[in-house]
């Protein structure tokens, strides 16, 4: 199979059931976010050493699939895959796992630290956008229920990854001072 098709050349793409959008539609916007934020997560994955992690993130990955067809569903379709309930729980459980070593929050950090959390944050940050383009597709068309609440729930489960990443080697987390 060849990688490209001319499909696209006038600036259309095709959702699920082959109906096609123009690339610029808010539903390719939104679950192209997905994509590059699941694109974001590789990266982070590929600076951490430690496997537990790289399993979490690699599980995310997946997630991301299903959440990217889920959104790439024409409204009014069914989707064949959807994010449940149980994805959103997961992240929770794995927030909490992750926050179990690291000291107690007392002010905001800075993005950055170790390599691991650094590409962690940008994977947040990332994440966030991606939530972002989600929130304005479901202004107007049908989302589902959990899309949002994961979005939202990962974004945080990085945050918590990154801190454990840098307590991990040993780096403090860089407070935010108030100028």
């Amino acid at each position: 199979m060849k990688i490209y098709t001319r499909k696209g050349d006038d600036g259309s793409t095709g959702l699920v059931g082959n109906v096609r959008v123009l690339k610029n539609d808010v539903r390719v916007s939104a679950y192209g976010e997905v994509d590059e934020a699941n694109a974001a997560i590789g990266v982070a994955s590929s600076t951490t050493t430690n496997p537990d992690t790289v399993a979490i993130l690699r599980t995310i990955q997946s997630d991301l699939f299903v959440l990217g067809a889920e959104l790439a569903t024409p409204d009014g379709e069914s989707p064949q895959h959807r994010i449940l309930a149980s994805h959103v729980a997961q992240l929770e459980q794995w927030i909490d796992e992750a926050s179990v070593d690291v000291s107690p929050l007392k002010n905001f950090v800075l993005p950055g630290g170790c390599a691991a959390a650094s590409a962690l944050h940008l994977a947040r940050t990332v994440c966030r956008r991606a939530e972002r383009a989600v929130i304005t597709l479901s202004q107007d068309q049908t989302v589902g229920n959990h899309a949002v609440p994961y979005l939202n729930r990962l974004s945080d489960l990085l945050f918590a990854l990154a801190r454990q990443a840098n307590h991990r080697d040993g780096v403090e987390d860089i407070p935010w001072i108030a100028p």
